[in-house]
């Protein structure tokens, strides 16, 4: 008797597997940046994809008031800077009421900035700011800063405010998006 028992759970495990497999998404979607379109604020219509075929492009997923995307853009104007036109950044500006392009022209910021794009945050599940993902070629997904190691904060600073908490990680993050970059670049197209 218990090896009919044994036989009757053996024939179902193949089965169950199978039905769990074909209920499941493709294992390359998980990483793969859905399409999409946004206007500039000056009404020119930007495509991931056409924009990510020609240069690997981080996506900022940023606000006007967030303390963290207030210390994570000078670093990545320094990234924009450095790599020059071998990388293009698009920052996405999500869940903001102030005036994102007032924002870009004081702080001297040349990214292509894409106002709102909460609909493409809720793409790619960013419901936080910021978020930042790069994007190569194919438009895989090869960066994606929830899914960055988490920097160990300095003593005492778990209990500052989120404009201190910012100035220590965003240097760390940054570095993380330039490994990154530099490992896509290397690959080449």
């Amino acid at each position: 008797m218990r090896h009919s028992r044994t036989a009757s759970i053996t024939r179902r495990i193949p089965v169950t597997v199978l039905a769990l497999l074909a209920l499941a998404p493709p294992l390359s979607a998980a990483n793969l940046a859905q399409d999409w379109t946004l206007e500039t604020a000056d009404g020119v219509p930007v495509t991931l994809g056409e924009v990510a075929a020609r240069q690997p492009t981080v996506l900022l997923f940023w606000a006007t008031w967030c303390p963290y995307c207030k210390a994570l853009m000078p670093h990545l104007q320094s990234i924009r800077l450095e790599y020059g036109d071998d990388v293009r950044i698009l920052a996405i500006d999500i869940f903001d009421d102030g005036d994102p392009v007032a924002f870009m022209q004081e702080a001297g910021y040349d990214f292509t900035l894409l106002p709102r794009g909460d609909d493409v945050a809720k793409l790619y599940g960013i419901e936080g700011t910021p978020g930042v993902l790069i994007i190569d070629a194919q438009r895989r997904i090869h960066f994606d800063l929830r899914q960055a190691p988490r920097m160990q904060l300095p003593a005492g600073a778990e209990t500052a405010g989120n404009a201190r908490k910012a100035a220590y990680r965003a240097p760390y993050w940054a570095a993380q998006i330039r490994r990154s970059l530099d490992a896509l670049l290397a690959e080449g197209p």
